[in-house]
């Protein structure tokens, strides 16, 4: 059985929230908090195996506490419950594993666990055998980037991503049979994409290593490559010494 604990500053969504996983029969409810720091000094003793947590807590945000909720050595799968839908890209540009609109439905809730037993990883914490036999790993998944576009929030598979560049004061994500506009700066895009074989190609643009076709030599020591999908970057002189001891060319 997994344990579970709620953090809501109104005691009556707590309430709810408590009788309907304790209806699901899979989940122990093992603790509760109003506060964000007294959630979050409870959470490190009782070590739950997932965290429900409010956006908009009376005098904390709960983005902030889910945050530092995973830093922790042990950090559990954050499921956020809230009433507020403008949040969703922060939630998961924060690694939650569900966002969840009050009023709860039981419905809803039985279909986050469903995801999280289906899962894989939930942010490095091993489950009990009881989960579902989740395999533990030391890192977070982090094959989707959630980015806005239509008033929706998209979830882009990262290693569909050709190349990443600065347009007309946004950044332009350019995946292999898509194009997203977001309102952030490339550096702040690139944090996000650690993970995978980007690199800095010009103070515009990033490249993945794994979607270049051609390399194309241009004026004044300077290339062009030529992407899978038949776009066309350009590398400043500045990064051509770094992208030749990359590819070895």
């Amino acid at each position: 059985m997994m344990t579970a604990f709620i953090v809501d500053d109104e005691p009556l969504a707590r309430d709810e929230l408590r009788y309907l996983l304790l209806r699901t029969r899979e989940v122990e409810v093992v603790g509760e908090s109003s506060s964000m720091f007294d959630a979050l000094e409870q959470i490190k003793q009782l070590k739950p195996d997932l965290v429900f947590l409010d956006i908009e807590l009376s005098e904390d945000s709960g983005l902030d506490a889910a945050e530092k909720i995973g830093e922790m050595e042990h950090a559990p799968a954050i499921i956020f419950a809230t009433a507020y839908d403008e949040f969703a890209l922060q939630a998961f540009e924060l690694n939650a594993v569900d966002y969840v609109l009050k009023p709860f439905d039981e419905n809803r809730i039985r279909q986050t666990l469903d995801k999280i037993k289906t899962i894989s990883t939930i942010g490095g914490l091993e489950l009990p055998a009881a989960a579902a036999g989740l395999r533990p790993k030391t890192e977070p998944q982090v094959g989707k980037l959630a980015v806005t576009a239509d008033d929706k929030i998209v979830l882009v598979d990262k290693s569909s991503i050709a190349y990443i560049a600065t347009a007309e004061g946004k950044t332009l994500i350019k995946t292999v049979d898509s194009q997203y506009m977001v309102p952030a700066t490339l550096s702040a895009v690139e944090k996000k994409l650690s993970s995978l074989q980007l690199v800095r190609v010009h103070r515009s643009y990033l490249v993945s290593l794994n979607h270049i076709a051609e390399i194309e030599p241009w004026f004044n020591s300077t290339y062009n490559l030529l992407m899978k999908d038949g776009s066309k970057v350009p590398v400043s002189r500045t990064y051509v010494k770094d992208l030749k001891h990359l590819l070895g060319f």
